[in-house]
């Protein structure tokens, strides 16, 4: 099956009776184009471990394995698995490891001490925003990583300090990793066409902080405090947080307390973090 063709993809899921499941955000790519842009980005070649989570149809799994990659893919819907098994895995021998079960339920650390250089996806809209934090705050995670996910989600993502997206999500993912919106994707891309824009984004890990693993940790929970309360000021937000963040000073950091959250660099952030009430 050519898994870029809208027609191919149409009468597999007829053939098969299988019904794409909005819930679990079965959109499958058939886009050629967009499918090098992201196999391009994602910059796998031979013998390189790359990650992927919804495999689907394995349009995405496919073009990376031709690029001689080994790809370690997790997909949740047995349908989908059974497939995948049928065709790549039997194609593909040793290159791809298949491993049915929901990805939310991973255990990071240890299927990150496999080691991979690349993570590679077009993520379930549903999860895909909490699949890329969850991955990206690991030690272990890999120094690129590529996502399709929807253009709203992948503006958070990038977003600059004192623009409307920048939130949470900027703030714990830019921590680690230089963030850049590679390319829109329109719904036509993809069968069936979902509701929304899409968008590929990159993140490569930038090492640019100095913080320990605990240091990040503190860093993530404190913006997630003060982002719940975006619209107070800095001060007043931090008067009555919980602990261990309860009293602290920005203007101890250099910081105007009369600021907001969203306004605030990483070189602040770790200032702000690092201090003690």
């Amino acid at each position: 099956m050519n898994r870029t063709s809208p027609s191919e993809v149409k009468a597999w899921c007829i053939g098969r009776g299988f019904h794409p499941n909005k819930t679990l955000g079965q959109n499958f790519l058939v886009d050629r184009n967009i499918l090098d842009a992201l196999a391009d980005t994602a910059g796998a070649g031979p013998g390189m471990r790359v990650l992927e989570v919804g495999p689907g149809l394995g349009v995405m799994t496919e073009a990376l394995l031709k690029r001689g990659a080994r790809v370690t893919a997790i997909e949740k819907d047995p349908a989908l698995a059974a497939w995948l098994r049928e065709t790549l895995c039997a194609e593909w021998p040793g290159a791809l490891d298949l491993r049915e079960g929901d990805a939310l339920g991973a255990d990071w650390p240890a299927l990150l001490a496999e080691g991979f250089e690349v993570f590679a996806s077009n993520l379930p809209y549903s999860v895909g925003t909490r699949i890329v934090l969850e991955l990206a705050a690991q030690p272990l995670a890999p120094r690129r990583m590529v996502a399709l996910v929807q253009q709203e989600v992948a503006e958070r993502f990038a977003a600059p300090p004192s623009t409307p997206a920048r939130g949470t999500a900027s703030v714990w993912l830019q921590l680690d990793y230089a963030v850049r919106l590679v390319r829109s994707v329109k719904p036509s891309c993809f069968w069936p066409p979902p509701e929304v824009v899409s968008a590929v984004v990159l993140l490569e890990r930038h090492d640019r902080s100095a913080l320990p693993p605990e240091g990040k940790a503190r860093l993530r929970a404190l913006a997630k405090h003060l982002f719940t309360q975006r619209r107070k000021q800095l001060g007043t937000a931090l008067r009555k947080a919980p602990p261990p963040f309860r009293g602290l000073d920005p203007a101890n950091a250099g910081i105007d307390p009369a600021r907001r959250a969203e306004t605030l660099s990483l070189p602040e952030w770790e200032a702000l973090a690092a201090l003690r009430a």
